[in-house]
């Protein structure tokens, strides 16, 4: 197992070192400079000469990719050309909000995706296996923005049961009683006891998750119902109604667990997927999330949050699927690289 871990995490830097490179190279051919983010319209030439000083930019292409990569493999990406603040502050605070938002999406996905996908096995070729196809197929036909404007009209134009934008009630965030000990700010409040800041922002958190649910909610079941409908097939499961078992324990304890290895899969590529792919949402409830905050920065121009970000969330992604990837040795111990 030792040897696998070390062999896959070679690969892993080998990939992040590839992407870097890629990206990098890319952000210095692009047609806009990001001296003119800096200085604005019509620049004298000695103020174009002392920006590219600061930024580095008078150097040959080589030792500014050198220069990036020590001061990375530290932690530090620079400032934002946009904001003129520290990008690795400003990626932690963005990250973290969009890991809470998918986060309890996906858990609530998962929570009621995968029952209703073994239910609908159960009773395949029924109403109730119908039902659950047409609604998963609803929930990935309908695009992502349009939905979250229904919502919004239906929560908040009609029932005004939850707030429109943002992440808590402004004026709860400029007399904040509780401390970003997380960044995740249900965690935070709770640690702090503040009950009205956690409400907000569970009030907050809702339109945006139930907007993210449904898509990976329809995935979940579909994937949960193919494969449990597969299984159920199988001679070991009959075998096991023939001794009397518990319905249950079939179902939930030795089928779904049959399914675990490709249920997995699709939770870890639905999950990293998701970290950097929910910009149209972020957007549209003016969540101050990550994606949000690297659309912005590649319009602008600004390098070092474009690279910063990538950075990151490539990270993210592949720590995810590194950690499926254990998981299926712990779920079926057959795959396991020792066997």
């Amino acid at each position: 197992m030792r040897n696998y871990i070390f062999r896959r995490s070679l690969t892993l830097v080998g990939i992040m070192v590839g992407i870097l490179v890629i990206t990098f190279f890319l952000t210095r051919v692009l047609p806009s400079s990001p001296v003119e983010m800096m200085l604005g319209a019509k620049p004298t030439a000695e103020q174009i000469a002392i920006a590219k000083q600061e930024l580095g930019l008078d150097k040959p292409l080589w030792h500014q990719f050198v220069s990036y990569i020590s001061q990375a493999a530290t932690g530090d990406f620079g400032k934002s050309l946009r904001t003129g603040q520290e990008v690795k502050s400003e990626i932690i605070k963005h990250m973290m909000a969009t890991i809470e938002l998918v986060t309890i999406a996906i858990g609530i996905s998962l929570c009621t995706g995968i029952p209703l996908g073994v239910w609908a096995a159960i009773r395949n070729k029924t109403p109730v296996d119908q039902m659950a196809r047409g609604v998963s197929i609803v929930g990935i036909a309908i695009p992502s923005f349009f939905l979250a404007i229904l919502l919004q009209m239906l929560f908040y134009g009609v029932l005004n049961w939850f707030p429109l934008q943002g992440r808590i009630d402004s004026h709860i965030l400029i007399d904040a009683q509780f401390t970003a000990v997380t960044g995740l700010f249900t965690v935070d409040t709770l640690l702090a006891g503040d009950w009205v800041a956690f409400k907000s922002a569970v009030q907050h958190l809702a339109l945006p998750v139930l907007t993210l649910s449904l898509a990976t909610f329809a995935i979940f079941v579909r994937t949960t119902r193919n494969l449990m409908v597969e299984v159920l097939s199988q001679d070991y499961i009959r075998t096991g109604h023939a001794f009397g078992l518990s319905h249950s324990k079939i179902y939930f304890f030795y089928a779904l667990k049959a399914t675990l290895v490709p249920l997995l899969t699709v939770i870890g590529l639905t999950y990293g997927f998701m970290l950097g792919n929910s910009v149209i949402v972020e957007s549209i409830f003016d969540w101050p999330g990550i994606g949000r905050y690297v659309v912005e920065s590649v319009i602008t121009n600004d390098f070092p949050a474009v690279m910063g970000v990538t950075l990151i969330l490539s990270s993210s992604y592949l720590l995810v699927n590194f950690i499926i990837d254990l998981l299926y040795f712990t779920v079926d111990p057959r795959l396991s690289p020792e066997v």
